[in-house]
């Protein structure tokens, strides 16, 4: 049975460098998948509007290569979410689930150094209760983000692994449509960096490579 999935990230490549081989595997399974971003991605570090429609631009080619069916955008403010209210951060996120209807969703981990992605993690919280219908939630960790989280605090712990054989290479070379944002190793968003990460990963489920996630919600009507 086909599934509906959404993939929800606070800007542009954070779709891919979290859960990009599962959801190239998602669409290639015959998944109708859905990617919203949150934010414009840019005029906090940039502030140039060209530069807006450049992350849009790549973030449909991000797409074309994992297999989404559609990019949605929230064109909230980038950097900026924790000065937004809550509730129209809810409203960005409610809104889509609504009209879409998706089975699965995956989000931001609350365990980050960038406030963006935890204000897009309660808010995807509001917008995937049980009541929305919304089977599945997990949460996935985004390099560069997750892993810096440092000091006396509770960090990301997987406890859900998909093995990504066969789609590594789509998702590095889905994350290079975004130019700008690879950096050079030791850098998490570098290739080898995160091959390394989806290795480590896949040693941690018995895979040769793998993407890691936090189960929200799980509902099973079947066993």
């Amino acid at each position: 049975m086909t599934k509906k999935v959404l993939a929800v990230g606070a800007h542009p490549d954070d779709e891919v460098l979290g859960p990009g081989g599962t959801l190239a595997k998602h669409a290639d399974g015959g998944d109708e998948v859905h990617v919203l971003i949150v934010t414009e991605g840019t005029t906090t570090q940039y502030d140039d509007d060209e530069l807006i429609e450049e992350k849009k631009r790549a973030a449909e080619r991000c797409a074309d290569r994992l297999g989404v069916s559609e990019v949605h955008y929230g064109d909230l403010p980038d950097m900026k979410l924790d000065s937004v209210q809550h509730v129209e951060i809810n409203e960005v996120i409610e809104r889509l689930v609504d009209s879409l209807e998706p089975d699965v969703v995956y989000t931001h981990s609350p365990h980050e150094v960038n406030k963006d992605h935890r204000e897009v993690y309660d808010s995807t919280l509001v917008a995937t209760r049980p009541v929305s219908g919304v089977k599945e939630v997990y949460t996935y960790e985004t390099p560069s983000s997750t892993e810096w989280r440092g000091g006396d605090v509770e960090r990301f712990s997987p406890n859900r692994y998909v093995d990504i054989s066969g789609y590594l290479d789509t998702k590095i070379e889905a994350f290079q449509e975004y130019g700008m944002e690879e950096r050079v190793y030791p850098h998490p968003r570098s290739e080898r960096a995160l091959r390394s990460l989806a290795e480590t990963r896949g040693v941690a489920a018995g895979f040769d490579v793998a993407e890691a996630f936090s189960v929200v919600n799980s509902r099973v009507t079947q066993l």
